[in-house]
């Protein structure tokens, strides 16, 4: 039986069976108190024992103060299914490929492009086996509207240019700018003079001691050493003027800093100015002279990478690495 405190019962209900509680859980005889003081009844319920087995089993009060929350429905709304096509990852990396090689040759195209000296015309400049990057940009058009805005100039005396050769524009020649449109030219016993005024060229090494009339005192119309170009020969006489050879508009003369062992203007005549490339900017990689890497090291399975780089290591000269060319 569960007693409940909370209802109420008649206490002449309750009474015997107080008595009779009371006698069970103290023997024999009644406890005073079970009358109450000064003969007051006292309610039996008061003082029923509880049962063990249903103290064992009653749930636990809790009481609990916080405020009563209230559980909020949220609706949600389907996602949207995304429609949008999925790109393929192959072709994500072939467009980046493609990205780059279009990137590269505007670069080659415009900015910058890589050569190599094969000769030693040019030597203390630039020795066999520089490999240069060419500044595409510098000799750009001073006319047109970005002249104020991108790095161009003027082509001038003393600069070195790379340009395609006149007599077969596939090949590519390095030479020193020795006279601009307008200049009168002239080589007296190894010496120029440009306007009738001795040009010092502190970069010019002479190599041979022997002495060539068409070479060190030019120009000359007689003494052709054979190894002039056939259509300049016959052209050159109309550029004279009183021994000195007058450069045309839109031309240039140019010369070989190795003086005595370089094919320039003074053997096959002038360079347009449309066939001068640039001028080369830095020695990206020197190597000491024969000693260029393999030519078929990409075709050969036994030249590796590390072949190639070994070589390369061994064979440098560091000395030149990455030296500005003026």
């Amino acid at each position: 039986m569960t007693i409940d405190p909370e209802k109420n019962v008649p206490e002449s209900n309750l009474e015997p069976a107080a008595a009779s509680d009371s006698a069970k859980v103290n023997g024999n005889s009644a406890h005073p108190c079970a009358a109450g003081q000064q003969g007051a009844p006292v309610p039996a319920h008061e003082n029923a024992p509880v049962p063990e087995e249903e103290i064992s089993t009653a749930p636990p009060i809790v009481f609990d103060d916080a405020p009563e929350q209230r559980e909020e429905h949220v609706i949600l709304e389907p996602e949207e299914e995304d429609v949008s096509p999925q790109i393929d990852p192959g072709y994500s990396s072939l467009q980046s490929f493609l990205s780059v090689i279009v990137i590269a040759l505007f670069v080659i195209t415009f900015v910058v492009q890589a050569f190599q000296i094969p000769s030693e015309s040019m030597e203390r400049t630039l020795l066999i086996g520089d490999y240069l990057l060419v500044d595409k940009v510098h000799f750009g058009s001073t006319t047109g509207p970005l002249s104020h805005l991108l790095p161009y100039r003027d082509i001038r005396r003393g600069d070195i240019v790379v340009f395609h050769y006149p007599i077969d524009p596939t090949q590519h020649f390095v030479k020193r700018v020795i006279g601009i449109p307008g200049d009168h030219i002239r080589v007296v016993d190894k010496n120029v003079y440009v306007n009738e005024v001795y040009a010092p060229e502190s970069y010019v090494i002479h190599k041979t001691p022997n002495y060539e009339p068409f070479r060190d005192n030019f120009p000359v119309e007689n003494d052709y050493t054979g190894q002039e170009d056939r259509k300049w020969r016959g052209s050159m006489r109309q550029y004279l003027n009183h021994g000195e050879l007058v450069v045309p508009p839109g031309e240039y003369f140019v010369m070989g800093d190795n003086r005595d062992l370089s094919l320039d203007s003074r053997y096959w005549g002038f360079v347009p100015r449309d066939n001068i490339v640039g001028r080369p900017l830095v020695i990206y990689l020197s190597l000491r002279e024969g000693r260029e890497p393999h030519p078929y090291a990409a075709d050969n399975p036994s030249f590796g990478s590390g072949s190639v780089l070994a070589h390369v290591w061994q064979f440098a000269r560091w000395d030149r690495m990455f030296h500005l060319v003026r």
